[in-house]
């Protein structure tokens, strides 16, 4: 019961974190390692990316990774740190509603109390799960975390913009939608990935009765800007695990074609990160 409390009031304070008036800013970590880091900076919570998981685990990011690796992942993280954590599941690990379910009470048994759940749907023959069986698969999602007695923050990832479904002009409504169906079916908060544009990103967050999660990057409006039009949650995704396996190819690189190492310069000190990583 101990860990059980300690996890619900976990989850209710995660929830408090999206506010409008002070963004939460994730910066996505993808090991025990990187968490650790992002906590070390004063983080309040700590979110992985999918992908960068996938690729530290060997595997490409889209519905490729073993559940098994990936809830093991997140225990790992949950344990690296000491703030709220919600894990990036993909779209569930599951082909039906009921392996959506189980994958999420593995995962609030590993400690997270928030998911992301995406709409993509890679293998079938339309760029989006339709709403319907998009929606099933929330509902069996929140009923899992009712059952585990935790209230469990669903992050429901519409896909709209990222992969460009359907014409621009209706795109917007398409979202808005898909939104309004997601938090029906039980979804805390909507993350709309693939929108740079300030006018887009205000007409969501004006008309989504819930918590608006934009994926930041490159050309993106800084976070205080983003408080300004509504945003209450601004995500790297993986950009920080990309940025980091940059730097590996450019070390690489560098003492393959030069035979220096100047591209090692800054980089974190040794007994510092071991320092860390030992709590």
């Amino acid at each position: 019961m101990v860990i059980m409390t300690a996890q619900h009031d976990s989850a209710k304070l995660f929830h408090a974190l999206h506010d409008p008036a002070a963004p939460l800013a994730l910066a996505n970590a993808w090991d025990a390692a990187s968490a650790r880091l992002v906590e070390a900076t004063g983080a309040r919570a700590i979110a992985t990316t999918s992908a960068g998981v996938a690729w530290g685990l060997g595997a490409a990011d889209g519905d490729h990774l073993d559940r098994d690796e990936a809830v093991a992942l997140v225990r790992r993280v949950v344990n690296a740190v000491s703030v709220p954590v919600t894990a990036d599941i993909e779209s569930g690990f599951g082909a039906t509603p009921a392996e959506v379910g189980d994958t999420v009470a593995q995962v609030i048994a590993a400690g997270a109390v928030g998911i992301n759940l995406e709409d993509a749907h890679r293998s079938g023959a339309t760029p989006l799960r339709p709403v319907a069986e998009q929606c099933e698969r929330l509902a069996a999602a929140r009923s899992a975390a009712e059952r585990a007695g935790v209230p469990l923050y669903i992050n429901a990832r519409v896909d709209t913009y990222l992969r460009a479904v359907g014409p621009e002009e209706t795109r917007l409504q398409e979202t808005l939608d898909r939104a309004r169906a997601y938090l029906d079916a039980g979804a805390t908060g909507i993350f709309v990935p693939g929108v740079a544009d300030a006018a887009v990103i205000a007409a969501l967050a004006e008309s989504i009765p819930a918590p608006l999660n934009i994926l930041a990057g490159p050309g993106t409006p800084s976070v205080p800007e983003l408080a300004k039009l509504g945003v209450a949650r601004v995500s790297l995704g993986s950009g920080v695990a990309e940025a980091a396996y940059a730097v590996v190819r450019r070390v690489a690189t560098e003492l393959a074609t030069t035979g220096t190492y100047a591209s090692v310069t800054g980089a974190l000190d040794y007994s510092e990160l071991n320092a860390l990583m030992r709590g």
